[in-house]
């Protein structure tokens, strides 16, 4: 199997393990997604199934036109990737100036000419994809995000008012070796988008997909979570998507629903007709708490409702 295009915080690939003996028991003939992040699930099903029919989603504009640009333009997508790899991966990491940085008022750009450096690089790009990106086609835009997301913080999606209410997440590292992005990896979507619609809609929008031969898999983001990726999905929102879950055990498919335990019983309460199945899990992404040795890793269960 191959990999996710980027890091994305709750992300399943490492909840594939533990899903391995339910899994098992899966068929269809159709995959809905409605909550697409990084896509793991899809990486499973279309291996199980490359022949079926595939409807992924997500509110996100920005990492959905990742995905439409390499399923229809994957030539210039791989062209704009290497060419701003070309000039990134041969810059120092460059080091936090906050002195400098205040003296140019942040104008990345200066900065970038008198002091090459990835961390220059980084944010000269982040601020050109937060004003100039209507000057681009599509294309272009996709490839500068994605370029950002796997250059950026940890698998954090931020959207911030300096940058013009678009993707504002700080640099991340900047340690890469000698390349930013797998081009195997990115041929390896291209190939199995082609059988696959693409939404960026609310998450009900795929409710007149489904049928006997669906499965749903529904990821959304979690409840009193850190990572919402901008988005305000409160309890009444949690039981839409519970809804949504209903809605595919009436129409006869499979459908799941990951979350995490928030122990006030709320899953117990709205969605006692399903299966519960809960998993112990360590979150690593995102902000974490600095001890002696490090950082603390956060430890939490993650829950997952299917349909009888």
């Amino acid at each position: 199997m191959t990999k996710p295009l980027y890091m994305w915080a709750g992300g399943k690939s490492r909840m594939l393990k533990k899903y391995a003996d339910l899994l098992g028991e899966v068929s269809f003939d159709k995959y809905i997604e409605p909550f697409f992040g990084g896509g793991a699930m899809f990486i499973w099903a279309y291996e199980k199934n490359p022949k079926a029919e595939f409807i992924i989603n997500d509110i996100n504009s920005g990492i959905m036109n990742i995905y439409s640009a390499i399923k229809n333009d994957y030539d210039q997508f791989v062209e704009v990737m290497d060419v701003l790899s070309k000039e990134y991966l041969p810059l120092p990491k460059g080091e936090t100036d906050k002195k400098l940085e205040k003296d140019y008022d942040k104008d990345w750009d200066q900065l970038y000419r008198l002091h090459p450096c990835r961390r220059y690089f980084y944010f000269n790009l982040r601020q050109k994809h937060a004003y100039s990106y209507e000057q681009w086609g599509s294309t272009k835009e996709a490839a500068v995000l994605y370029f950002l997301m796997k250059t950026g913080f940890n698998g954090l999606w931020q959207e911030n008012k300096n940058t013009n209410g678009r993707f504002g997440t700080p640099a991340g590292l900047l340690n890469q070796k000698d390349k930013v992005y797998d081009k195997e990896v990115v041929q390896w979507w291209h190939n199995a988008l082609q059988n696959c619609t693409i939404l960026n809609d609310d998450f009900g929008a795929v409710k007149s997909h489904i049928d006997t031969n669906t499965f749903l898999f529904m990821d959304p983001p979690y409840r009193d979570s850190f990572t919402q990726y901008e988005t305000d999905f409160n309890d009444a929102e949690q039981k839409r998507v519970i809804s949504l879950l209903k809605e595919c055990k009436s129409q006869g498919g499979t459908g799941w629903m990951s979350n995490r335990e928030a122990g006030d019983g709320f899953f117990e309460d709205h969605a006692a007709e399903f299966e519960m199945h809960k998993f112990p899990v360590t979150y690593t992404a995102g902000r974490r708490k600095k001890v002696d040795d490090g950082f603390e890793a956060k430890k939490a269960t993650e829950i997952l409702l299917v349909t009888k």
